[in-house]
């Protein structure tokens, strides 16, 4: 999985006014790197419970969110887009990360994610 992680995710950035052209083919290709490892994602949480949690969670987490799918998700112009996108990775983590959190709070690792979706 770490292979994976490290060496097939790449998600390009290009300008937003690239990417508000959803038409363009910087933009396809974007959106397509973008599900795939959105993908990887979840088959990375999977593994909860069967691989230690710290290790899925910094793969998952620390690696392919924060490095890869926030970066888009903060370079998505705001809209229908960006929230499915933000819909997709939420749906992704396991409840049981959440269970022990007081009120308020989330992972340290969520907390971009959490900031952009207060925004």
């Amino acid at each position: 999985m770490k292979k994976s992680v490290e060496e097939d995710v790449f998600i390009p950035l290009y300008p937003k006014s690239t990417v508000e052209d959803k038409s363009s083919l910087r933009s396809k290709f974007q959106e397509r790197r973008f599900w795939s490892a959105l993908k990887l994602l979840s088959n990375v949480v999977l593994w909860d419970e069967i691989v230690q949690e710290d290790k899925v969670r910094d793969l998952g987490l620390s690696k392919l969110l924060n490095r890869y799918l926030l970066l888009n998700i903060l370079n998505t112009p705001l809209g229908l887009d960006s929230i499915e996108k933000c819909n997709k990775v939420v749906a992704c983590l396991p409840e049981r990360w959440f269970q022990d959190l007081k009120g308020g709070s989330t992972l340290p690792e969520l907390l971009n994610l959490s900031q952009h979706l207060l925004q």
